[in-house]
């Protein structure tokens, strides 16, 4: 008979799925709450490391613990908040709570990645703006709202991938690191979920059945001319993106 272990608190995070928001995380976490060895707490983005208030004082790391449930010995547990990626203080606050820790993140071509996000504003009934308009004003929107208004309609900021994995690289080794293109997450689903698993030292998923998540419909598409001032505007750090990891990002090139 298949006995479970003792059951234990969580002190401490195994990883941490930190990014890029609107780039397949909320599927990648529908995987991990799939897998008999991994916990993800009890709602999908505890945003825990981006709340500014809670690191004013003395930071009460149990206000993160109490999201999970005791667990057997050999479970690892996890979060996923997207935003962490792009919150300037969360590499840090992530290293100072646990500097051994494994980090995921998910990367989109920035221009789809943009309209996905004012998309899902609109949807949320947020966005007053058509979408060329919202990226013009994006600058004056988010110097005029507070932190946590403005990232909600930082569409183009939170397309420079660079300067957001390089306050990474300050604090975590590259092994500690996973970072996934989302199109080769979406095209080769099991054989880069296999390698995630890998990656957290678990065993991958016995049964399998492709789940595309978090999918809200779009009122248009991106037009041209959009998509062409937008390239324009990430070509350096789409260039800078692949001589860091090594990439081929043809795919997002015009």
């Amino acid at each position: 008979m298949f006995r479970i272990g003792r059951r234990r608190k969580i002190d401490k995070l195994d990883f941490i799925l930190a990014g890029a928001q609107k780039s397949g995380t909320t599927a990648l976490h529908y995987f991990f709450e799939k897998h008999p060895r991994i916990t993800m707490g009890d709602q999908q983005e505890i945003h825990f490391f981006d709340d500014d208030d809670l690191f004013s004082a003395t930071v009460d790391y149990d206000l993160l613990h109490r999201h999970f449930r005791p667990v057997t010995r050999s479970t690892i547990a996890g979060e996923c908040s997207p935003s962490y990626l792009y919150w300037g203080p969360a590499a840090e606050r992530i290293w100072k709570y646990n500097a051994q820790i494994k980090l995921l993140f998910l990367l989109r071509n920035p221009v789809d990645r943009a309209f996905a996000h004012w998309n899902m504003q609109r949807f949320k009934g947020r966005e007053p703006l058509d979408f060329f308009d919202a990226v013009k004003e994006e600058k004056s929107r988010i110097a005029g709202a507070p932190p946590r208004e403005a990232r909600r309609f930082a569409y183009v900021d939170r397309g420079f991938y660079v300067p957001q994995l390089e306050r990474f690289f300050r604090f975590f080794s590259r092994e500690q690191m996973m970072i996934i293109k989302f199109e080769k997450f979406r095209e080769e689903q099991r054989e880069t979920l296999d390698s995630i698993f890998s990656f957290l030292g678990v065993k991958p998923l016995p049964s399998f059945r492709r789940k595309d998540r978090n999918v809200v419909p779009y009122q248009r598409a991106m037009n041209w001319e959009e998509r062409v001032f937008l390239y324009n505007v990430f070509a350096d750090d789409i260039a800078k993106l692949e001589q860091l990891l090594g990439w081929d990002c043809s795919d997002w090139k015009l």
